[in-house]
């Protein structure tokens, strides 16, 4: 739950100045949770009435698995979009972060060697976010250049894919709670903290404002800066656990593995209602868009669709969702 940044007028909270700042509850995003809502039962009667395989245990459980990398990179480009900002560069970080934690496990530990992982997108998100931040770069160079080049890091860690001898590698990928995947239960708990995080704490909520008015942000006293270093730290953390998550499954690691990874986190957001500008969008209804997605990307798999017409699709989606909140825009 989300809102926009409005201010209360001349009040002061002392001898500084500072005005409070306020957010106030947007109807929207209720209004879009509750569509997703809907989308999500029709596209589930669809797959009912067209296909005989889409409710078997392994189609379910495939899909449970397969939409974990899109969700995690999804919540994390839901933060950065948040505060007008975008990283492309989540892609390569999974790529990166999966072929080191392959390459790791013959010589570490394996709990160390997902760490170490996950530790490397962490410090790719901080790099990103201190170029913007600090530097006043545009978020798009800076993340694009960061795709560039760590993927080339990717390439130059092995050039081949790795692929681990040790099972025990394989379980985070492979264990169920229940009939869910261990992998899904993992990326619901993102979900949920994050959720909570962006809506209940300070830090969550400043990076909301911040894509609101981060002038008026600044004025209330709140580093911006900071802030918007923490989002794309947040970004690189889900796109490297995505990374070590996506080796553990599939069982290999692979440095050309990633390729249009964005553009499916940036879908699931616009999907969820994400604003592009900055300042709108909440975890549930990412999370909704992400589901969204993995149907839509399940049901043409079963159709026989070719792989590269589901790419013109999500690009089709992200232009007519764009259009829409253009839209709404211009009438309020």
């Amino acid at each position: 739950m989300t809102g926009q940044l409005t201010s209360t007028g001349p009040e002061r909270t002392g001898g500084g100045g500072r005005r409070p700042l306020r957010l106030v509850l947007n109807g929207r995003d209720r209004t879009v949770e509750a569509a997703l809502g809907t989308l999500v039962v029709l596209l589930l009667v669809v797959a009912a009435a067209t296909s005989e395989t889409f409710f078997t245990p392994t189609n379910l459980t495939n899909l449970l698995k397969q939409m974990v990398t899109t969700g995690l990179l999804a919540f994390g480009m839901l933060v950065v979009i948040l505060t007008g900002g975008i990283d492309l560069s989540v892609g390569s970080v999974v790529a990166f972060a999966g072929i080191v934690t392959a390459g790791l496990v013959s010589g570490l530990p394996i709990p160390l060697a997902m760490a170490v992982g996950i530790a490397a997108g962490i410090g790719f998100g901080l790099v990103n976010g201190v170029l913007v931040a600090r530097f006043e770069l545009a978020p798009f160079v800076v993340t694009l250049a960061a795709l560039t080049t760590v993927r080339g890091l990717a390439f130059v860690y092995s050039d081949v894919p790795i692929a681990p001898d040790d099972p025990a590698f394989f379980t985070l990928g492979s264990a169920m709670v229940g009939p869910i995947p261990l992998t899904t239960v993992i990326m619901l708990v993102v979900f949920g903290a994050g959720g909570v995080f962006l809506s209940r704490t300070p830090a969550g909520r400043s990076i909301i404002a911040i894509g609101g008015n981060p002038e008026t942000v600044r004025l209330a006293g709140i580093n911006v800066r900071r802030h918007v270093v923490l989002a794309y730290t947040i970004s690189g953390a889900c796109a490297g656990l995505a990374g070590v998550i996506l080796a553990s499954r599939v069982g290999i690691a692979q440095p050309s593995v990633g390729v249009a990874f964005e553009l499916d986190a940036i879908a699931a957001c616009v999907i969820g209602g994400a604003s592009l500008a900055g300042g709108r969008g909440t975890a549930k209804a990412t999370l909704g868009g992400v589901l969204v997605l993995a149907l839509i990307n399940n049901l043409l798999n079963l159709y026989g669709v070719q792989s590269f017409w589901q790419q013109v699709l999500k690009g089709l989606i992200i232009i007519a969702v764009i259009l829409v909140q253009r839209v709404n825009r211009v009438r309020t």
